[in-house]
């Protein structure tokens, strides 16, 4: 675990230091290492037996619990959506 915050604080102490340069490809590396990360991820579930041969009896739970947290997420990213489209025509006038 103190590995874990030391990581962290390197990681913010850098940005710190870097705050004023212009960086522009931090984005497309940030996505290239979430997907590494997610691959990686795959391939550790994949080769956990104990993950694998419980698919059985969480798969219907998952699913309903994967359809009712994506469900969601939109419902709530939409209805912010539209409230700060509606306040932001309210300034305007």
């Amino acid at each position: 675990m103190l590995k874990i915050v030391m990581i962290m604080l390197c990681g913010i102490g850098t940005g710190y230091l870097l705050r004023n340069k212009k960086m522009s490809f931090i984005g497309r590396v940030i996505t290239a290492l979430i997907w590494v990360l997610l691959f990686l991820l795959g391939i550790e579930v994949g080769a956990n037996p104990r993950i694998i041969n419980g698919l059985q009896t969480l798969g219907l739970e998952a699913i309903v619990l994967t359809i009712a947290g994506s469900l969601g997420s939109a419902i709530f990213a939409w209805a912010l959506w539209r409230y700060v489209c509606r306040k932001e025509a309210g300034n305007e006038r």
